[in-house]
């Protein structure tokens, strides 16, 4: 079968860190290719909800880690200052030793905005925002010793990043809008990746991007197309039904359509078969959430049953 980069979302959202540690150990030693946090500073359900500071995780994980690549997905550009950022990411990579993915996008909750106050700007603005910030990280990752930047969203004079990332950081561009993110992912990215609640269009949304690397005088190949998805894995058919039954009944279309034709549910077997739907679609690169109160279980399951199928 074909090659496939599996990544898992560690435990975040009214967890606690030692949860994290302890999964981000165990995906680590059953031999997924990265862990991923989100980055909210509120749970997206209410700003009441516990949730651990993702670049804080990411440090932190790089400290307990070897082997894994770690991401955010996705740090809104807008949320922090565009230097710092960089400089923040840059100091998580020489802890990891070369292994952090940044991956970015515009926000989309106010209050995670707003409440620090930071403008929540427009759609428009922010993705114009999010071109920027780009732009500023890989030129203070770069060989430029100081970085002067002047956009309409981002300014810095002078400024330095030392020490540079050990590696070329991965930008991750996350996002499903096709005039401006897709474009912009053709321009940038290194990966892309498509929201959960767009999975059942992922190959629309892959043709899309195809279309504007060809505008933009991009070679498609150098761009991998990643999918976030929710993983509903059980030993048998009749166990795993009604686990996607009740994923369903929780999230909505917020994590995809769990019956269908694409999604990543059933038994070792079924999941195997969805994968490959989404290699012909010409998406190599799944970002997992494994459905179930320990994740760890249905995650352990896949590893043994699942990966060494595309490995």
């Amino acid at each position: 079968m074909s090659s496939v980069h599996f990544g898992v979302t560690v435990p975040q959202i009214k967890r606690p860190w030692v949860a994290a540690a302890d999964a981000a150990q165990q995906f680590e030693a059953q031999g997924y290719d990265s862990i991923w946090v989100c980055d909210h500073f509120y749970g997206p359900q209410s700003p009441q909800l516990p949730i651990l500071e993702a670049w804080s995780m990411v440090s932190a994980l790089a400290a307990i880690t070897k082997r894994v690549e770690i991401g955010t997905l996705v740090t809104p550009a807008g949320m922090r200052n565009p230097a710092q950022l960089g400089k923040i990411i840059a100091t998580a990579d020489n802890i990891a030793g070369g292994r952090v993915i940044a991956g970015l996008g515009a926000g989309w909750m106010p209050r995670e905005f707003t409440d620090f106050d930071t403008p929540f700007l427009s759609t428009g603005e922010r993705l114009a925002q999010l071109a920027e910030t780009v732009e500023l990280l890989k030129r203070m990752w770069g060989e430029e010793e100081e970085v002067s930047y002047s956009g309409r969203y981002v300014t810095t004079e002078n400024v330095v990043c030392q020490p540079k990332p050990p590696r070329r950081v991965p930008v991750l561009i996350g996002g499903a809008g096709e005039k401006v993110t897709l474009k912009l992912a053709a321009q940038e990215a290194d990966i892309w990746n498509n929201l959960a609640g767009h999975h059942p269009v992922l190959e629309h949304k892959i043709d899309v991007l195809k279309r504007h690397c060809d505008a933009v005088g991009r070679d498609f190949g150098e761009i991998t197309p990643s999918q976030q998805c929710l993983v509903t894995i059980a030993a048998t058919a009749e166990e795993a039904g009604p686990m996607a039954d009740r994923a369903q009944k929780i999230f909505g279309g917020h994590m995809g359509d769990q019956k269908g034709p694409i999604a990543i549910t059933g038994t070792p077997d079924q999941c195997c078969e969805a994968i490959e739907k989404h290699v012909a679609m010409g998406c190599t690169m799944l970002v997992m959430e494994f459905f179930g109160k320990d994740t760890v279980e249905p995650a352990a399951l896949f590893a043994e049953e699942v990966l060494p199928q595309f490995h």
